[in-house]
């Protein structure tokens, strides 16, 4: 085995583990029944102590590269990825994990549309196909019937608080990505650190008395999901080509599906279930030919966002932090579409 296949092996450990702490996210939301506004509350708070300490522990706050402009846009995607786990945890109340999961992930199409309508962006028509198919596979995998318009309903509400969490992480995305000079670890660390007092004046503290062993989840939310992750996902990204990035990524849905049946019995339909290869197709093929020939790539974003990094030895960038990351002094990231997503 040569040293170029061991460092991707490596990597492709390394993701594999990530996406499937990702795909267990649900689980922990749902176990610590706490309100979503409280949820992401502790998960930004225990969040930014585990991110906090291990760029300390890596030195990274030396030269980090902050400027006005950057540290801003670092803020305002902060805003965009805090509001966007609020939805996404509304939404595994009123439809279910894994119908979440997957509405969530037409995050990449959003990106696409809203490069072209805000950056003019080119926009082809394959793209365009492409966009229209997997929005068909949207419509299928909600199970949305007429009865629902009629009628209205929590189910419903889920379904729109995931595609406006999804809408929420595009635009995250796109101002995200404009960031350079920066490590993603600091980044994602900014990120988090907005949520605290974004979400004090939301937070219900006198609902978290009693909680007890619940607070597991919550630590476990911040130190697991949002430090031990996102490391993992770091060091991935700089090991390992975009087209195996796009693939692995799809290892959190399918296990937050899998947990979605195991622990609570959910399961989507048979006409639901024709839904998820076409939004799986369409995002692949959205996203691929846009990072085509890069020979090592990465980058990830705080809410899940994927974006190239190419390899410079001295100047890290950060890209999107579920999408800012490179991994270590050595990676550094460029704009980018992201071509897979993680909570």
């Amino acid at each position: 085995m040569t040293s170029a296949t061991a460092v991707e092996n490596k990597g492709t450990a390394q993701l594999t583990a990530a996406m499937m702490l990702s795909g267990t996210l649900g689980v922990f939301v749902v176990e610590s029944g706490a309100s979503p506004f409280n949820v992401v509350f502790f998960r930004v708070l225990f969040g930014a102590l585990a991110l906090g300490g291990y760029a300390l522990a890596r030195g990274y706050f030396r030269g980090h590269g902050f400027t006005p402009r950057t540290l801003g846009l670092a803020v305002l995607g902060g805003v965009f990825i805090v509001f966007n786990w609020v939805l996404l945890f509304q939404s595994y109340e009123n439809t279910s994990i894994s119908v979440a999961t997957v509405v969530y992930h037409t995050q990449p199409f959003y990106v696409v549309l809203l490069g072209a309508l805000l950056f003019r962006e080119r926009l082809t028509a394959a793209k365009v196909g492409w966009i229209v198919l997997a929005f068909a596979g949207l419509i299928l995998v909600s199970g949305v019937s007429p009865a629902d318009f009629a009628n209205g309903g929590s189910y419903l509400t889920g379904v729109g608080q995931a595609l406006l969490a999804a809408l929420l992480y595009g635009l995250s995305t796109l101002v995200t990505k404009r960031i350079t000079g920066v490590r993603p670890h600091l980044v994602a660390l900014v990120q988090v650190l907005v949520g605290i007092p974004l979400l004090l004046p939301f937070a219900d503290f006198g609902a978290m008395r009693g909680t007890g062993a619940d607070w597991g989840w919550l630590v476990g939310l911040g130190i697991v999901h949002t430090g031990l992750m996102y490391v993992l996902m770091y060091a991935a990204y700089a090991k390992l080509p975009t087209a195996k990035i796009a693939v692995l990524a799809f290892t959190y849905p399918a296990v937050a599906m899998v947990m979605d049946w195991a622990v609570y019995g959910h399961h989507i339909g048979l006409v639901q279930a024709f839904g998820v290869p076409l939004i799986v197709t369409a995002s692949l093929k959205v996203t691929l030919p846009r990072t085509a020939g890069t020979a090592r790539t990465a980058g990830i974003s705080l809410a899940g966002r994927i974006t190239r990094v190419g390899r410079t030895p001295r100047t890290p960038v950060a890209a999107h932090a579920p999408r800012t990351a490179a991994h270590e002094p050595e990676a550094a990231s460029r704009p980018a579409t992201p071509v897979a997503s993680e909570a």
